[in-house]
């Protein structure tokens, strides 16, 4: 591989692929460097969501707002020809069972429709309209239509294709060892087993490898990986019609705890088979299957909808996503490092918040100014690094 590139990016998942081609249409030479296989990461492990519904008002939103139009733009730009990534424009219902849980869902939605969200509370006489199969004794809910799924392997693939006809170089399996600096501690490049990478600058999107690639700089970050399950089970007739999950899913999502967190997220996808989520575990790279998480899973999803205690569960998978303490990514420049430039600890909104990171990205490469103010996304915003990793690790 030639030395001397614009920009090297570090992992080719769904961010990885986004901050390619961003930096790659705009005429900048690129090198993606994969670790692993194609989609070996969180990306090929998530279930495809691009939520704005989980989002409480601020930074986090509007990046998924940003993103939200940006993933349409790119299904009109690519679809046509790399081939459908199966954006799904189903919207999301989040319900809850009892009257206090939706009243304090409704005045989340309420702060979420002063930034820009279309939110539409339904009551309980209207949860079946939206979700025949939904069990009884519901509350009620919001329905947010503006929530959406694809397929977050093909979406990758479609992007790093559309990145190679943009003229940027794609190597799996080249897993970076090092990141090769010069006498002012300016990142050059990077080092690998075939070699040393030069280029301008260098993007960590790294995923759940972020923090490992930041310390190779001295510039730490304290984005450590958090375990999922997902429970897939065998194709059925349509049984439910949008993404739906209780509310204590954001409980789930804001929680930094270590040990199991758990909340019913239930999906159908365009093959029939329906994805059954969500558990977060903050246990290292650890892949052994947790039976407490799987009982969790199988539970939330039938006290939802009932009819899938006759539906069997075809296959279970996990992933890591990549956790940053305050839950909010590590995107842009680093000035402990200059030439290094983050992209990062989504933890497990990635796919949907990558194409408005790979945005961002492009224009910190560019040298244009940012679409959205980087300040709360900023790298060193920690306080130390090595000792918030002690915190997470504790």
């Amino acid at each position: 591989m030639p030395d001397g590139y614009d920009v090297v990016v570090i992992g080719a998942g769904i961010v990885g692929a986004a901050c390619a081609y961003a930096c790659a249409r705009r005429g900048l030479s690129v090198a993606v460097l994969e670790r692993g296989g194609l989609v070996s990461g969180a990306t090929g492990s998530g279930e495809g969501n691009l939520l704005i519904s989980d989002k409480s008002p601020g930074p986090e939103l509007a990046l998924a707002l940003l993103s939200n139009r940006l993933w349409q733009d790119l299904d009109a730009e690519l679809s046509d020809r790399y081939g459908d990534f199966e954006l799904e424009r189903k919207g999301g219902l989040m319900v809850t069972r009892t009257d206090t849980g939706l009243a304090a869902l409704t005045d989340f939605a309420a702060g979420q429709a002063a930034d820009g969200v279309t939110v539409e509370p339904v009551g309980a006489d209207r949860l079946r309209e939206l979700e025949p199969e939904i069990t009884e004794g519901l509350a009620g809910g919001v329905f947010y239509p503006q929530d959406m799924q694809l397929m977050p392997a093909r979406a990758a693939v479609v992007l790093l294709a559309a990145a190679r006809d943009a003229g940027a170089r794609v190597r799996l399996r080249t897993e970076v060892t090092a990141l090769r600096r010069d006498s002012t501690g300016r990142v050059t490049g990077v080092v690998t087993a075939a070699g040393v990478v030069g280029a301008g600058q260098v993007v960590n999107a790294a995923g759940a490898w972020a923090g490992q690639i930041a310390g190779f700089a001295g510039a730490a970050v304290p984005v450590t990986p958090r375990r999922g399950f997902i429970l897939v089970t065998e194709p059925a007739p349509p049984l439910v019609r949008h993404k739906v999950y209780a509310a204590d899913y954001l409980d789930n999502v804001a929680s930094g705890d270590s040990d199991l967190q758990s909340s019913a997220v239930v999906e159908g996808t365009p093959s029939g088979t329906i994805l059954i989520g969500a558990t977060r575990e903050l246990v290292g790279f650890d892949p052994t299957p947790n039976p407490e998480a799987i009982r969790r899973l199988a539970y939330g999803a039938v006290s939802l909808f009932p009819v899938l205690a006759r539906i069997r569960i075809m296959r279970l998978y996990h992933g890591f996503r990549p956790f940053s303490p305050d839950h909010l990514p590590v995107i842009g420049a680093d000035p402990r490092a200059p030439g290094l430039v983050h992209a990062h600890g989504h933890e497990g909104a990635g796919i949907g918040l990558a194409p408005a990171t790979g945005e961002l990205v492009a224009q910190v490469v560019s040298g244009e100014q940012p679409e959205l103010d980087l300040g709360p996304f900023s790298p060193t915003r920690f306080a130390s690094g090595e000792e918030v990793v002690a915190d997470v690790a504790a």
